[in-house]
């Protein structure tokens, strides 16, 4: 790879989708030069275009000056299905791609993967960090990315189905990935990585921190690195495999978030025991902090509605639980008479539970299923741990989950690496602190 790619980034799907240009663009197959306001909807099937009478099945929009021209999307929603979600008008530069997906319209953005990580990094976080982690986090979106193309190339080569979800009378385990993602590269929101175009990518230390570390991704014996993020580990990272497919990545190890182990504490997480006392406790990590200096340059406004991140906790009545995993999970159990930690990863974070009910009993997972199930949006992560209060005839009236981190907590910690650059690490440092045995190699 000689040159940086162009990336397809699906922004939404709609049954309708309003638009407008600032520039030119052309459209593809055509001589029509667009600029101002256009709506799109599905009509027999095509993607018909307001007040016109192009219906095609797939319409692609090219700027004639990239640098100049943008276009708006209007009521975008971020922060799908999360505590945050909202809805925004959002820039873009590059191609305007709309194509018909399982009967609706899906939005793409073609652009080249240095302009995407512009606005991926202000997306992910408050642009105003510190010049190192800004490259640390340049370096391994580059590497993910990068990454997720070539497990594409390589999935779209074989004719194996990929599964996520496994089913049993009693099992049921899913894990959500990009694969999700047959005609882009991948989605907009935190399910990939936040991008939200130009509306958050003018800042100049982060084009400064992209273009000084251009074309540089993470490698592990030659391969680029499948490198992740979360936003707050918990105090130790968790293994790849523990959230995702059951691939082992050497790189990605349970990382004590801190210079050193925190003392009387036994970090083999996997132990229950030794969860139970970590997660309800609040040892020392570069991630536990309140340092409002620090969270400003990691968190978005949206962002500051989870500021106890490190520790957390969630009351439910048995009502409100029985209910809420009803809806999330489509399946009644009845009464919620317990719920049992089985199998925990690195961090603490459960990647089986158990859900004994009045009516049904099930193990469930991964960390993001329980997550799901748990939480009208997602809690904020799976390493948590369970009271059970008001016990009346064999039925708790009442249930206290003590949570730990935010996010899958695999990779870099946002956080914990936004305090490592205030403290004076260099991103490399803050990259070999995170990724383990890694080189940097510049690709292109």
């Amino acid at each position: 790879m000689n040159t940086a790619p162009n990336i397809d980034v699906g922004i939404m799907c709609r049954d309708k989708v309003e638009f407008s240009f600032d520039g030119k663009f052309q459209l593809k197959g055509s001589q029509e030069i667009c600029n101002g306001n256009y709506s799109v909807q599905i009509e027999n099937g095509k993607i018909k275009l307001a007040d016109s009478d192009i219906s095609q099945e797939e319409l692609y929009f090219s700027p004639l000056d990239f640098m100049t021209s943008e276009f708006e999307l209007k009521d975008v929603t971020i922060g799908v299905n999360f505590h945050w979600e909202q809805n925004e008008n959002q820039k873009f530069q590059g191609v305007l791609k709309l194509i018909v997906e399982d009967g609706k319209i899906t939005v793409i953005n073609v652009l080249p993967l240095e302009n995407y990580l512009i606005s991926v990094i202000s997306s992910e976080m408050s642009a105003t960090n510190s010049l190192d982690l800004l490259k640390a986090h340049a370096i391994i979106s580059r590497s993910w990315l990068i990454a997720q193309i070539e497990k594409q190339d390589k999935l779209s080569g074989t004719t194996e189905s990929y599964e996520s979800t496994f089913e049993t009378e009693t099992e049921f385990i899913k894990w959500y990935d990009r694969e999700d993602h047959v005609n882009f590269h991948v989605c907009a929101d935190d399910h990939c990585q936040r991008y939200q175009g130009t509306t958050r990518a003018q800042n100049p230390n982060v084009i400064k921190a992209v273009n000084e570390t251009a074309g540089v991704i993470l490698s592990y014996n030659g391969v680029v690195c499948d490198a992740r993020f979360s936003k707050c580990c918990g105090g130790i990272a968790e293994l790849f495999e523990n959230c995702w497919e059951p691939v082992n990545h050497p790189y990605l190890t349970a990382v004590i978030d801190n210079p050193k182990a925190a003392k009387g504490y036994n970090t083999n997480l996997i132990v229950e025991e030794n969860s139970v006392e970590w997660i309800q406790n609040n040892p020392e990590a570069f991630c536990n902090t309140d340092d409002e200096e620090v969270l400003k340059q990691v968190l978005n406004e949206y962002d500051w509605v989870a500021k106890d991140f490190y520790r957390w906790m969630v009351e439910y009545s048995q009502k409100e639980l029985s209910e809420l995993i009803l809806k999330r999970s489509g399946r009644d159990f009845g009464d919620i008479i317990d719920m049992i930690p089985v199998e925990r990863g690195t961090s603490g974070r459960l990647t089986k539970l158990k859900i004994v009910g009045s009516k049904k009993t099930l193990i469930f997972g991964k960390e993001l299923e329980i997550r799901r199930w748990l939480s009208e949006s997602h809690l904020y992560s799976s390493a948590f741990t369970i009271e059970k209060q008001d016990v009346v005839e064999g039925i708790p009236q009442n249930f206290i989950l003590h949570g730990a981190g935010w996010g899958h907590g695999v990779g870099l910690c946002q956080i914990g690496a936004a305090v490592m650059g205030h403290k004076g690490y260099k991103y490399d440092e803050i990259l070999q602190h995170y990724f383990k045995n890694i080189t940097l190699e510049k690709r292109y």
